[in-house]
């Protein structure tokens, strides 16, 4: 899951800079440290916000950036999947189990992606909706 940011002029792997590390780690906790501000409801606005920053500045902060906001789409799917089940009446229960899955899995891979930027490693998410590149 984790691999080099290769150079594009060069096919050779390049390694991102301390401060390039910290701002992709930043840009995977992000989305955990804005949904527990916001209760959930703005993971995606800190990878978003670093993105944009770091979009021309950094391939290594962008994957990154980009990968956590991708992936908190597809949290999001999950959750809202979730909702539509849960006012089914009938698959409460499921849905709990929906919803318990996509936070588990959002808590999960975001502190594995930060700890392979802290290495200076991109990290590919399992499931994402490749929104942002």
């Amino acid at each position: 899951m984790t691999q080099p940011i290769p150079n594009p002029s060069s096919g050779q792997s390049l390694t991102p800079t301390s401060e390039e590390r910290t701002w992709a780690v930043l840009g995977h906790l992000a989305a955990l440290v804005a949904a527990v501000i916001s209760v959930g409801w703005l993971s995606f606005v800190g990878p978003l916000v670093i993105w944009a920053i770091y979009k021309d500045r950094s391939a290594f902060v962008r994957q990154a950036a980009a990968g956590s906001f991708n992936f908190n789409l597809a949290v999001w799917a999950a959750i809202i999947v979730g909702w539509v089940m849960f006012f089914t009446v009938l698959l409460i229960p499921v849905a709990i189990i929906v919803w318990i899955v996509a936070v588990l899995a959002g808590i999960w891979f975001h502190v594995r992606a930060a700890m392979a930027a802290n290495r200076g490693e991109s990290f590919r998410y399992p499931w994402s909706i490749p929104v942002l590149h």
